[in-house]
Protein backbone atom coordinates (compact mmCIF):
# COMPACT_ATOMS: atom_id res chain seq x y z
CA UNK A 1 0.00 0.00 0.00
CA UNK A 2 2.83 2.39 0.86
CA UNK A 3 4.52 1.77 -2.49
CA UNK A 4 1.19 2.25 -4.32
CA UNK A 5 0.60 5.59 -2.57
CA UNK A 6 4.20 6.66 -3.27
CA UNK A 7 3.62 5.88 -6.94
CA UNK A 8 0.31 7.76 -7.13
CA UNK A 9 1.62 10.69 -5.09
CA UNK A 10 4.76 11.06 -7.18
CA UNK A 11 2.65 10.99 -10.37
CA UNK A 12 0.48 13.76 -8.88
CA UNK A 13 3.63 15.77 -8.03
CA UNK A 14 4.91 15.21 -11.57
CA UNK A 15 1.68 16.57 -13.11
CA UNK A 16 1.59 19.50 -10.68
CA UNK A 17 5.25 20.34 -11.32
CA UNK A 18 4.73 20.37 -15.10
CA UNK A 19 1.62 22.52 -14.72
CA UNK A 20 3.44 25.00 -12.44
CA UNK A 21 6.44 25.19 -14.80
CA UNK A 22 4.22 25.79 -17.82
CA UNK A 23 2.14 28.50 -16.13
CA UNK A 24 5.24 30.28 -14.78
CA UNK A 25 6.85 30.30 -18.23
CA UNK A 26 3.61 31.64 -19.72
CA UNK A 27 3.56 34.44 -17.15
CA UNK A 28 7.16 35.35 -17.98
CA UNK A 29 6.91 35.12 -21.75
CA UNK A 30 3.22 34.83 -22.70
CA UNK A 31 2.83 38.18 -24.54
CA UNK A 32 6.20 37.77 -26.32
CA UNK A 33 5.32 34.22 -27.36
CA UNK A 34 1.98 35.39 -28.74
CA UNK A 35 3.83 38.03 -30.77
CA UNK A 36 6.34 35.44 -32.02
CA UNK A 37 3.56 33.05 -32.97
CA UNK A 38 1.78 35.76 -34.95
CA UNK A 39 4.88 37.11 -36.68
CA UNK A 40 6.87 33.96 -37.51
CA UNK A 41 4.33 31.85 -39.37
CA UNK A 42 4.80 33.22 -42.88
CA UNK A 43 4.90 29.71 -44.38
CA UNK A 44 4.41 26.11 -43.28
CA UNK A 45 8.08 25.57 -42.39
CA UNK A 46 8.51 28.67 -40.23
CA UNK A 47 5.12 27.83 -38.68
CA UNK A 48 6.37 24.34 -37.81
CA UNK A 49 9.62 25.71 -36.31
CA UNK A 50 7.69 28.35 -34.36
CA UNK A 51 5.31 25.75 -32.91
CA UNK A 52 8.26 23.58 -31.93
CA UNK A 53 10.18 26.41 -30.22
CA UNK A 54 7.14 27.87 -28.42
CA UNK A 55 6.07 24.43 -27.12
CA UNK A 56 9.59 23.58 -25.99
CA UNK A 57 9.71 26.97 -24.21
CA UNK A 58 6.45 26.67 -22.28
CA UNK A 59 6.56 22.86 -21.96
CA UNK A 60 2.94 22.63 -23.06
CA UNK A 61 1.57 21.74 -26.47
CA UNK A 62 -1.85 22.66 -25.05
CA UNK A 63 -0.73 26.26 -24.50
CA UNK A 64 0.59 26.47 -28.06
CA UNK A 65 -2.66 25.05 -29.44
CA UNK A 66 -4.68 27.59 -27.43
CA UNK A 67 -2.67 30.46 -28.88
CA UNK A 68 -2.90 29.00 -32.37
CA UNK A 69 -6.68 28.55 -32.28
CA UNK A 70 -7.08 32.07 -30.86
CA UNK A 71 -5.07 33.53 -33.74
CA UNK A 72 -7.10 31.56 -36.30
CA UNK A 73 -10.32 32.90 -34.77
CA UNK A 74 -8.90 36.41 -34.83
CA UNK A 75 -7.93 36.09 -38.49
CA UNK A 76 -4.21 36.51 -37.72
CA UNK A 77 -3.42 32.96 -38.88
CA UNK A 78 -4.98 30.81 -41.56
CA UNK A 79 -6.04 27.28 -40.68
CA UNK A 80 -3.18 25.99 -42.88
CA UNK A 81 -0.65 27.99 -40.84
CA UNK A 82 -2.25 26.71 -37.63
CA UNK A 83 -1.86 23.11 -38.80
CA UNK A 84 1.87 23.64 -39.40
CA UNK A 85 2.22 25.18 -35.91
CA UNK A 86 0.44 22.18 -34.36
CA UNK A 87 2.84 19.86 -36.21
CA UNK A 88 5.75 21.76 -34.66
CA UNK A 89 4.09 21.57 -31.25
CA UNK A 90 4.09 17.77 -31.52
CA UNK A 91 7.88 17.86 -31.91
CA UNK A 92 8.39 20.45 -29.15
CA UNK A 93 6.41 18.45 -26.62
CA UNK A 94 8.83 15.50 -26.96
CA UNK A 95 11.34 17.47 -24.88
CA UNK A 96 9.25 16.46 -21.86
CA UNK A 97 10.01 12.78 -22.54
CA UNK A 98 13.77 13.51 -22.62
CA UNK A 99 13.56 15.33 -19.26
CA UNK A 100 11.66 12.38 -17.78
CA UNK A 101 14.05 9.80 -19.24
CA UNK A 102 17.00 11.64 -17.65
CA UNK A 103 15.16 11.66 -14.33
CA UNK A 104 14.44 7.94 -14.61
CA UNK A 105 18.06 7.06 -15.44
CA UNK A 106 19.93 9.12 -12.83
CA UNK A 107 19.24 9.97 -9.19
CA UNK A 108 18.27 13.63 -9.57
CA UNK A 109 16.31 13.99 -6.31
CA UNK A 110 19.10 15.93 -4.58
CA UNK A 111 18.90 18.65 -7.25
CA UNK A 112 15.32 19.42 -6.20
CA UNK A 113 16.22 20.82 -2.77
CA UNK A 114 18.48 23.69 -3.97
CA UNK A 115 15.73 24.56 -6.50
CA UNK A 116 13.14 24.63 -3.69
CA UNK A 117 15.41 26.86 -1.57
CA UNK A 118 16.24 29.37 -4.34
CA UNK A 119 12.63 29.28 -5.57
CA UNK A 120 11.10 30.24 -2.21
CA UNK A 121 13.50 33.19 -1.91
CA UNK A 122 12.59 34.47 -5.37
CA UNK A 123 8.84 33.98 -4.86
CA UNK A 124 8.92 36.58 -2.08
CA UNK A 125 10.68 39.10 -4.34
CA UNK A 126 8.11 40.74 -6.56
CA UNK A 127 10.50 41.28 -9.45
CA UNK A 128 11.60 37.63 -9.67
CA UNK A 129 8.57 35.76 -8.35
CA UNK A 130 7.75 34.16 -11.72
CA UNK A 131 11.27 32.72 -11.87
CA UNK A 132 10.63 31.42 -8.34
CA UNK A 133 7.35 29.82 -9.48
CA UNK A 134 9.22 28.18 -12.36
CA UNK A 135 11.96 26.84 -10.05
CA UNK A 136 9.34 25.48 -7.64
CA UNK A 137 7.57 23.69 -10.50
CA UNK A 138 10.93 22.34 -11.76
CA UNK A 139 11.84 21.19 -8.24
CA UNK A 140 8.51 19.33 -7.90
CA UNK A 141 9.12 17.73 -11.31
CA UNK A 142 12.67 16.63 -10.41
CA UNK A 143 11.63 15.36 -6.99
CA UNK A 144 8.70 13.43 -8.49
CA UNK A 145 10.97 11.81 -11.08
CA UNK A 146 13.41 10.81 -8.35
CA UNK A 147 10.65 9.29 -6.23
CA UNK A 148 9.21 7.50 -9.26
CA UNK A 149 12.64 6.04 -10.03
CA UNK A 150 13.20 4.80 -6.48
CA UNK A 151 9.63 3.49 -6.25
CA UNK A 152 10.08 1.58 -9.49
CA UNK A 153 13.26 0.01 -8.09
CA UNK A 154 11.54 -0.84 -4.80
CA UNK A 155 8.76 -2.62 -6.66
CA UNK A 156 11.31 -5.01 -8.26
CA UNK A 157 9.00 -5.48 -11.22
CA UNK A 158 11.77 -7.08 -13.27
CA UNK A 159 12.03 -9.82 -10.64
CA UNK A 160 8.31 -10.22 -10.04
CA UNK A 161 7.40 -13.48 -11.76
CA UNK A 162 3.65 -12.72 -11.81
CA UNK A 163 4.22 -9.44 -13.64
CA UNK A 164 6.71 -11.03 -16.03
CA UNK A 165 4.30 -13.90 -16.73
CA UNK A 166 1.47 -11.43 -17.43
CA UNK A 167 3.41 -9.56 -20.09
CA UNK A 168 4.89 -12.80 -21.41
CA UNK A 169 1.33 -14.05 -22.03
CA UNK A 170 1.16 -11.64 -24.96
CA UNK A 171 2.86 -12.89 -28.10
CA UNK A 172 5.63 -10.30 -28.78
CA UNK A 173 5.58 -11.14 -32.51
CA UNK A 174 1.82 -10.70 -32.87
CA UNK A 175 0.37 -7.64 -34.59
CA UNK A 176 -2.67 -8.02 -32.32
CA UNK A 177 -0.48 -7.50 -29.24
CA UNK A 178 0.76 -4.20 -30.65
CA UNK A 179 -2.83 -3.07 -31.28
CA UNK A 180 -3.91 -4.10 -27.76
CA UNK A 181 -1.16 -2.05 -26.09
CA UNK A 182 -1.77 0.86 -28.48
CA UNK A 183 -5.44 0.89 -27.46
CA UNK A 184 -4.48 0.50 -23.79
CA UNK A 185 -2.15 3.54 -24.01
CA UNK A 186 -4.91 5.63 -25.56
CA UNK A 187 -7.47 4.62 -22.93
CA UNK A 188 -5.06 5.23 -20.03
CA UNK A 189 -4.12 8.68 -21.35
CA UNK A 190 -7.78 9.58 -21.83
CA UNK A 191 -8.63 8.44 -18.28
CA UNK A 192 -5.64 10.05 -16.55
CA UNK A 193 -5.87 13.22 -18.73
CA UNK A 194 -2.06 13.40 -18.81
CA UNK A 195 0.22 11.81 -21.40
CA UNK A 196 3.20 12.70 -19.15
CA UNK A 197 1.85 10.54 -16.32
CA UNK A 198 1.28 7.56 -18.63
CA UNK A 199 4.75 8.06 -20.15
CA UNK A 200 6.22 7.94 -16.63
CA UNK A 201 4.41 4.66 -15.88
CA UNK A 202 5.61 3.22 -19.19
CA UNK A 203 9.21 4.20 -18.39
CA UNK A 204 9.01 2.55 -14.95
CA UNK A 205 7.68 -0.68 -16.44
CA UNK A 206 10.24 -0.75 -19.27
CA UNK A 207 13.26 0.33 -17.18
CA UNK A 208 12.56 -2.39 -14.61
CA UNK A 209 12.66 -5.01 -17.35
CA UNK A 210 9.03 -6.03 -16.81
CA UNK A 211 7.58 -4.60 -20.04
CA UNK A 212 9.16 -5.54 -23.39
CA UNK A 213 10.22 -2.63 -25.57
CA UNK A 214 7.76 -3.28 -28.42
CA UNK A 215 4.75 -3.22 -26.09
CA UNK A 216 6.13 -0.14 -24.32
CA UNK A 217 6.45 1.76 -27.60
CA UNK A 218 2.93 0.67 -28.54
CA UNK A 219 1.75 2.32 -25.29
CA UNK A 220 3.59 5.53 -26.28
CA UNK A 221 1.85 5.50 -29.67
CA UNK A 222 -1.49 5.10 -27.90
CA UNK A 223 -0.65 8.06 -25.64
CA UNK A 224 -0.24 10.22 -28.75
CA UNK A 225 -3.79 9.40 -29.83
CA UNK A 226 -5.31 9.50 -26.33
CA UNK A 227 -4.19 13.06 -25.70
CA UNK A 228 -5.92 14.24 -28.91
CA UNK A 229 -9.20 12.49 -28.02
CA UNK A 230 -9.43 14.64 -24.88
CA UNK A 231 -9.01 17.90 -26.80
CA UNK A 232 -11.51 16.82 -29.49
CA UNK A 233 -14.18 15.98 -26.92
CA UNK A 234 -13.58 19.32 -25.19
CA UNK A 235 -13.77 21.10 -28.56
CA UNK A 236 -17.21 19.69 -29.37
CA UNK A 237 -18.85 22.68 -27.67
CA UNK A 238 -16.38 25.12 -29.24
CA UNK A 239 -16.50 27.11 -32.47
CA UNK A 240 -15.82 25.64 -35.91
CA UNK A 241 -12.17 26.69 -36.19
CA UNK A 242 -11.31 25.29 -32.76
CA UNK A 243 -12.90 21.95 -33.69
CA UNK A 244 -11.01 21.91 -36.99
CA UNK A 245 -7.69 22.60 -35.27
CA UNK A 246 -8.35 19.85 -32.70
CA UNK A 247 -9.36 17.42 -35.45
CA UNK A 248 -6.22 18.28 -37.47
CA UNK A 249 -4.18 17.42 -34.37
CA UNK A 250 -5.94 14.06 -34.09
CA UNK A 251 -5.56 13.35 -37.82
CA UNK A 252 -1.83 14.09 -37.60
CA UNK A 253 -1.29 11.54 -34.83
CA UNK A 254 -3.63 8.85 -36.19
CA UNK A 255 -1.99 9.06 -39.63
CA UNK A 256 1.42 8.71 -38.01
CA UNK A 257 0.36 5.65 -36.01
CA UNK A 258 -1.08 4.00 -39.14
CA UNK A 259 2.08 4.31 -41.23
CA UNK A 260 4.41 3.41 -38.34
CA UNK A 261 2.51 0.13 -37.85
CA UNK A 262 3.66 -0.97 -41.33
CA UNK A 263 7.35 -0.45 -40.42
CA UNK A 264 6.97 -0.96 -36.68
CA UNK A 265 9.74 -3.42 -35.85
CA UNK A 266 12.40 -2.07 -38.28
CA UNK A 267 11.73 1.49 -37.02
CA UNK A 268 11.92 0.45 -33.34
CA UNK A 269 15.07 -1.58 -33.98
CA UNK A 270 16.65 1.43 -35.70
CA UNK A 271 15.90 3.68 -32.69
CA UNK A 272 17.21 1.03 -30.28
CA UNK A 273 20.44 0.87 -32.33
CA UNK A 274 20.88 4.65 -31.97
CA UNK A 275 20.52 4.44 -28.19
CA UNK A 276 22.63 1.28 -27.85
CA UNK A 277 19.91 -0.99 -26.51
CA UNK A 278 20.20 -4.70 -27.29
CA UNK A 279 16.73 -5.88 -28.34
CA UNK A 280 17.79 -9.55 -28.38
CA UNK A 281 18.87 -9.66 -24.73
CA UNK A 282 16.54 -11.47 -22.35
CA UNK A 283 16.75 -12.33 -18.68
CA UNK A 284 17.53 -15.91 -19.63
CA UNK A 285 20.47 -15.04 -21.92
CA UNK A 286 22.27 -12.62 -19.61
CA UNK A 287 23.05 -12.20 -15.92
CA UNK A 288 20.74 -10.01 -13.83
CA UNK A 289 23.10 -6.99 -13.62
CA UNK A 290 23.70 -6.90 -17.41
CA UNK A 291 19.99 -7.38 -18.09
CA UNK A 292 18.98 -4.52 -15.76
CA UNK A 293 21.73 -2.24 -17.15
CA UNK A 294 20.41 -2.87 -20.65
CA UNK A 295 16.82 -2.27 -19.47
CA UNK A 296 17.84 1.04 -17.89
CA UNK A 297 18.41 2.39 -21.41
CA UNK A 298 14.76 1.82 -22.27
CA UNK A 299 13.64 5.22 -20.94
CA UNK A 300 15.96 6.84 -23.51
CA UNK A 301 14.66 4.48 -26.19
CA UNK A 302 11.10 5.67 -25.45
CA UNK A 303 12.14 9.34 -25.60
CA UNK A 304 14.13 8.78 -28.80
CA UNK A 305 11.21 6.94 -30.42
CA UNK A 306 8.78 9.69 -29.38
CA UNK A 307 10.98 12.34 -31.00
CA UNK A 308 11.84 10.27 -34.10
CA UNK A 309 8.19 9.36 -34.67
CA UNK A 310 6.97 12.96 -34.49
CA UNK A 311 9.85 14.34 -36.59
CA UNK A 312 9.31 11.69 -39.29
CA UNK A 313 5.53 12.20 -39.24
CA UNK A 314 5.95 15.97 -39.56
CA UNK A 315 8.44 15.55 -42.43
CA UNK A 316 5.88 13.43 -44.31
CA UNK A 317 2.80 15.59 -43.66
CA UNK A 318 4.35 19.08 -43.89
CA UNK A 319 4.13 18.82 -47.69
CA UNK A 320 0.39 18.13 -47.57
CA UNK A 321 -0.83 20.96 -45.31
CA UNK A 322 -3.26 22.41 -47.94
CA UNK A 323 -4.78 18.96 -48.48
CA UNK A 324 -5.12 18.42 -44.71
CA UNK A 325 -6.82 21.81 -44.42
CA UNK A 326 -9.33 20.89 -47.13
CA UNK A 327 -9.94 17.52 -45.48
CA UNK A 328 -10.68 18.92 -41.99
CA UNK A 329 -12.91 21.62 -43.53
CA UNK A 330 -14.79 18.90 -45.42
CA UNK A 331 -15.25 16.80 -42.27
CA UNK A 332 -16.19 19.74 -40.01
CA UNK A 333 -18.40 22.12 -41.96
CA UNK A 334 -19.30 25.63 -40.87
CA UNK A 335 -22.65 26.07 -39.21
CA UNK A 336 -24.72 28.75 -40.87
CA UNK A 337 -26.94 30.20 -38.18
CA UNK A 338 -28.63 33.52 -37.69
CA UNK A 339 -26.75 35.30 -34.91
CA UNK A 340 -29.96 37.01 -33.73
CA UNK A 341 -31.73 33.67 -33.39
CA UNK A 342 -28.87 31.72 -31.81
CA UNK A 343 -26.60 33.57 -29.40
CA UNK A 344 -23.25 31.95 -28.60
CA UNK A 345 -19.79 33.25 -27.90
CA UNK A 346 -17.48 32.85 -30.89
CA UNK A 347 -13.99 32.91 -29.34
CA UNK A 348 -14.40 31.87 -25.71
CA UNK A 349 -14.61 28.10 -25.64
CA UNK A 350 -15.79 26.51 -22.43
CA UNK A 351 -13.32 23.88 -21.37
CA UNK A 352 -11.38 23.74 -24.64
CA UNK A 353 -7.70 23.58 -23.76
CA UNK A 354 -7.79 26.60 -21.44
CA UNK A 355 -4.57 28.01 -19.98
CA UNK A 356 -5.05 31.06 -17.73
CA UNK A 357 -2.45 33.46 -19.14
CA UNK A 358 -3.46 32.83 -22.75
CA UNK A 359 -7.20 32.95 -22.12
CA UNK A 360 -6.96 36.76 -22.09
CA UNK A 361 -6.43 36.81 -25.85
CA UNK A 362 -9.66 34.86 -26.43
CA UNK A 363 -11.54 37.23 -24.13
CA UNK A 364 -10.17 40.26 -26.01
CA UNK A 365 -11.45 38.89 -29.31
CA UNK A 366 -14.84 38.17 -27.76
CA UNK A 367 -15.02 41.74 -26.48
CA UNK A 368 -14.17 43.02 -30.00
CA UNK A 369 -17.07 40.93 -31.31
CA UNK A 370 -19.28 42.43 -28.56
CA UNK A 371 -18.17 45.93 -29.53
CA UNK A 372 -18.86 45.40 -33.24
CA UNK A 373 -22.27 43.96 -32.41
CA UNK A 374 -23.15 47.10 -30.47
CA UNK A 375 -22.28 49.28 -33.48
CA UNK A 376 -24.53 47.10 -35.66
CA UNK A 377 -27.29 47.57 -33.07
CA UNK A 378 -26.83 51.34 -33.26
CA UNK A 379 -27.04 51.09 -37.06
CA UNK A 380 -30.46 49.43 -36.65
CA UNK A 381 -31.59 52.31 -34.42
CA UNK A 382 -30.61 54.77 -37.17
CA UNK A 383 -32.54 52.68 -39.68
CA UNK A 384 -35.53 52.62 -37.31
CA UNK A 385 -35.48 56.42 -37.14
CA UNK A 386 -35.43 56.58 -40.95
CA UNK A 387 -38.45 54.26 -41.15
CA UNK A 388 -40.31 56.36 -38.58
CA UNK A 389 -39.76 59.50 -40.66
CA UNK A 390 -41.86 58.06 -43.54
CA UNK A 391 -45.36 59.31 -42.75
CA UNK A 392 -47.29 57.74 -45.62
CA UNK A 393 -48.95 54.32 -45.44
CA UNK A 394 -47.55 53.74 -42.01
CA UNK A 395 -50.26 51.21 -41.21
CA UNK A 396 -49.39 48.96 -44.16
CA UNK A 397 -46.11 47.30 -45.23
CA UNK A 398 -43.93 49.97 -43.62
CA UNK A 399 -45.40 49.19 -40.19
CA UNK A 400 -44.43 45.53 -40.62
CA UNK A 401 -40.85 46.49 -41.47
CA UNK A 402 -40.74 48.87 -38.50
CA UNK A 403 -41.98 46.25 -36.04
CA UNK A 404 -39.65 43.58 -37.44
CA UNK A 405 -36.64 45.88 -37.03
CA UNK A 406 -37.72 46.88 -33.52
CA UNK A 407 -37.98 43.18 -32.59
CA UNK A 408 -34.40 42.61 -33.83
CA UNK A 409 -33.18 45.50 -31.67
CA UNK A 410 -34.94 43.93 -28.67
CA UNK A 411 -33.12 40.65 -29.37
CA UNK A 412 -29.80 42.49 -29.60
CA UNK A 413 -30.45 44.06 -26.20
CA UNK A 414 -30.95 40.58 -24.72
CA UNK A 415 -27.80 39.37 -26.49
CA UNK A 416 -25.78 42.26 -25.05
CA UNK A 417 -26.92 41.32 -21.52
CA UNK A 418 -25.98 37.67 -22.14
CA UNK A 419 -22.58 38.56 -23.58
CA UNK A 420 -21.73 40.74 -20.59
CA UNK A 421 -22.64 37.94 -18.16
CA UNK A 422 -20.87 35.16 -20.10
CA UNK A 423 -17.64 37.12 -20.66
CA UNK A 424 -17.63 38.29 -17.03
CA UNK A 425 -18.14 34.69 -15.85
CA UNK A 426 -15.26 33.54 -18.07
CA UNK A 427 -12.94 36.31 -16.83
CA UNK A 428 -13.92 35.51 -13.25
CA UNK A 429 -12.95 31.85 -13.75
CA UNK A 430 -9.63 32.89 -15.33
CA UNK A 431 -8.87 35.33 -12.50
CA UNK A 432 -9.06 32.46 -9.99
CA UNK A 433 -5.73 31.20 -11.34
CA UNK A 434 -2.28 32.56 -10.46
CA UNK A 435 -1.75 35.38 -12.97
CA UNK A 436 0.88 37.99 -13.72
CA UNK A 437 0.20 41.58 -12.64
CA UNK A 438 -0.07 42.62 -16.29
CA UNK A 439 -2.76 40.01 -16.95
CA UNK A 440 -4.67 40.95 -13.77
CA UNK A 441 -4.72 44.59 -14.92
CA UNK A 442 -5.98 43.50 -18.35
CA UNK A 443 -8.81 41.50 -16.76
CA UNK A 444 -9.86 44.49 -14.64
CA UNK A 445 -9.87 46.67 -17.77
CA UNK A 446 -11.89 44.09 -19.71
CA UNK A 447 -14.52 43.85 -16.97
CA UNK A 448 -14.93 47.63 -17.20
CA UNK A 449 -15.10 47.43 -21.01
CA UNK A 450 -17.92 44.88 -21.08
CA UNK A 451 -19.89 46.86 -18.48
CA UNK A 452 -19.67 50.00 -20.63
CA UNK A 453 -20.49 48.05 -23.82
CA UNK A 454 -23.62 46.70 -22.16
CA UNK A 455 -24.53 50.29 -21.29
CA UNK A 456 -24.17 51.16 -24.99
CA UNK A 457 -26.66 48.36 -25.74
CA UNK A 458 -29.05 49.79 -23.13
CA UNK A 459 -28.73 53.27 -24.66
CA UNK A 460 -29.51 51.90 -28.13
CA UNK A 461 -32.55 50.04 -26.78
CA UNK A 462 -33.75 53.18 -24.94
CA UNK A 463 -33.57 55.12 -28.22
CA UNK A 464 -35.45 52.38 -30.06
CA UNK A 465 -38.21 52.39 -27.42
CA UNK A 466 -38.48 56.17 -27.63
CA UNK A 467 -38.74 56.05 -31.44
CA UNK A 468 -41.33 53.23 -31.21
CA UNK A 469 -43.37 55.16 -28.64
CA UNK A 470 -43.29 58.20 -30.90
CA UNK A 471 -44.15 56.15 -34.01
CA UNK A 472 -47.12 54.37 -32.41
CA UNK A 473 -48.31 57.34 -30.31
CA UNK A 474 -50.70 60.19 -31.01
CA UNK A 475 -48.12 62.98 -30.85
CA UNK A 476 -47.29 65.07 -33.88
CA UNK A 477 -44.41 64.03 -36.09
CA UNK A 478 -40.93 65.53 -35.86
CA UNK A 479 -40.36 68.39 -38.24
CA UNK A 480 -37.72 68.03 -40.98
CA UNK A 481 -35.13 70.07 -39.04
CA UNK A 482 -35.45 67.73 -36.07
CA UNK A 483 -34.86 64.68 -38.27
CA UNK A 484 -31.83 66.40 -39.82
CA UNK A 485 -30.40 67.20 -36.40
CA UNK A 486 -31.02 63.67 -35.12
CA UNK A 487 -29.31 62.11 -38.13
CA UNK A 488 -26.35 64.47 -37.72
CA UNK A 489 -26.05 63.64 -34.02
CA UNK A 490 -26.28 59.92 -34.79
CA UNK A 491 -23.58 60.28 -37.44
CA UNK A 492 -21.23 61.80 -34.84
CA UNK A 493 -22.09 58.99 -32.41
CA UNK A 494 -21.43 56.38 -35.09
CA UNK A 495 -18.01 57.97 -35.75
CA UNK A 496 -17.23 57.54 -32.06
CA UNK A 497 -18.26 53.86 -32.24
CA UNK A 498 -16.07 53.37 -35.33
CA UNK A 499 -13.06 54.81 -33.51
CA UNK A 500 -13.79 52.57 -30.53
CA UNK A 501 -13.86 49.44 -32.72
CA UNK A 502 -10.67 50.51 -34.48
CA UNK A 503 -8.95 50.52 -31.08
CA UNK A 504 -10.53 47.24 -29.94
CA UNK A 505 -9.31 45.45 -33.06
CA UNK A 506 -5.88 47.11 -33.33
CA UNK A 507 -2.86 48.06 -31.25
CA UNK A 508 -2.96 50.66 -28.48
CA UNK A 509 0.32 52.30 -29.45
CA UNK A 510 -0.99 53.20 -32.94
CA UNK A 511 -4.29 54.68 -31.70
CA UNK A 512 -4.80 58.44 -31.24
CA UNK A 513 -7.13 58.77 -28.25
CA UNK A 514 -7.45 62.53 -28.85
CA UNK A 515 -9.61 61.81 -31.89
CA UNK A 516 -12.15 60.11 -29.62
CA UNK A 517 -12.08 63.05 -27.19
CA UNK A 518 -12.59 65.49 -30.08
CA UNK A 519 -15.67 63.58 -31.27
CA UNK A 520 -17.03 63.53 -27.72
CA UNK A 521 -16.56 67.30 -27.44
CA UNK A 522 -18.38 67.74 -30.76
CA UNK A 523 -21.27 65.61 -29.46
CA UNK A 524 -21.44 67.57 -26.17
CA UNK A 525 -21.33 70.95 -27.93
CA UNK A 526 -23.93 69.87 -30.47
CA UNK A 527 -26.19 68.56 -27.69
CA UNK A 528 -25.94 71.92 -25.87
CA UNK A 529 -26.66 73.81 -29.10
CA UNK A 530 -29.73 71.66 -29.87
CA UNK A 531 -30.96 72.00 -26.28
CA UNK A 532 -31.03 75.79 -26.56
CA UNK A 533 -32.54 75.66 -30.04
CA UNK A 534 -35.23 73.23 -28.84
CA UNK A 535 -36.44 75.71 -26.21
CA UNK A 536 -36.63 78.47 -28.82
CA UNK A 537 -38.49 76.27 -31.30
CA UNK A 538 -41.08 75.29 -28.66
CA UNK A 539 -41.54 78.94 -27.73
CA UNK A 540 -41.98 79.77 -31.42
CA UNK A 541 -44.66 77.03 -31.67
CA UNK A 542 -42.80 75.05 -34.33
CA UNK A 543 -43.75 71.86 -32.45
CA UNK A 544 -45.33 70.92 -29.13
CA UNK A 545 -43.55 70.53 -25.81
CA UNK A 546 -44.29 66.77 -25.85
CA UNK A 547 -42.59 66.38 -29.25
CA UNK A 548 -39.65 68.48 -28.03
CA UNK A 549 -39.25 66.25 -24.95
CA UNK A 550 -39.09 63.05 -27.04
CA UNK A 551 -36.68 64.77 -29.42
CA UNK A 552 -34.31 65.79 -26.61
CA UNK A 553 -34.56 62.31 -25.05
CA UNK A 554 -33.01 60.91 -28.23
CA UNK A 555 -30.36 63.64 -28.35
CA UNK A 556 -29.42 63.10 -24.69
CA UNK A 557 -29.28 59.31 -25.16
CA UNK A 558 -26.81 59.81 -28.03
CA UNK A 559 -24.69 62.01 -25.77
CA UNK A 560 -24.75 59.34 -23.02
CA UNK A 561 -23.77 56.71 -25.56
CA UNK A 562 -20.79 58.87 -26.53
CA UNK A 563 -19.71 58.97 -22.88
CA UNK A 564 -19.89 55.17 -22.68
CA UNK A 565 -17.71 54.96 -25.79
CA UNK A 566 -15.09 57.18 -24.14
CA UNK A 567 -15.17 54.96 -21.04
CA UNK A 568 -14.53 51.86 -23.17
CA UNK A 569 -11.62 53.59 -24.95
CA UNK A 570 -10.09 54.73 -21.66
CA UNK A 571 -10.43 51.23 -20.17
CA UNK A 572 -8.62 49.72 -23.16
CA UNK A 573 -5.93 52.44 -23.17
CA UNK A 574 -5.43 52.15 -19.42
CA UNK A 575 -6.07 55.85 -18.76
CA UNK A 576 -8.16 57.41 -16.01
CA UNK A 577 -11.87 57.84 -16.53
CA UNK A 578 -12.61 61.21 -18.07
CA UNK A 579 -15.18 63.34 -16.35
CA UNK A 580 -18.39 63.49 -18.37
Amino acid sequence: MLIAFKLLGSLALLMFGMKSMSEALQKMAGPQLRHVLGAMTTNRFTGMLTGMLVTASVQSSTATTVMTVSFVNAGLLTLAQAISVIMGANIGTTLTAWIMSAGMSFNVTDLAFPAFFVGIILIYQKRYRYIGDFLFGLAFLIYALGVLRSTGQDMHLGENQAVLDFFASFDPNSFGTTLIFLLLGGILTFCVQSSAAVMAITMILCSSGALPIYQGIALVMGENIGTTVTSNLAAMSANTQARRAAFAHMFFNIFGVIWILFVFRPFVDMVCGWVGYDVTMTKATADTATFLANSAKLSFVLAAFHTSFNVANTFILIWFVPQIERFVCWVIKSKKIDEEEDFRLHFITAGFMKTPELSVLEAQKEILSFSERMQRMFGMVRELLTLSSSHTDKKDSQTGDFNKLYTRIEKYEGISDSMELEIAKYLDSVSDAHLSDDTKAKIRAMLREISELESIGDACYNMARTISRKYNGKEDHFIDNQYDHLHQMMELTNQALTQMNRLMGGRKDSFDVNHTYNIENEINNYRNQLKSQNINDINNHQYTYAVGTIYMDLINECEKLGDYVVNVVEARMGTRQKDA
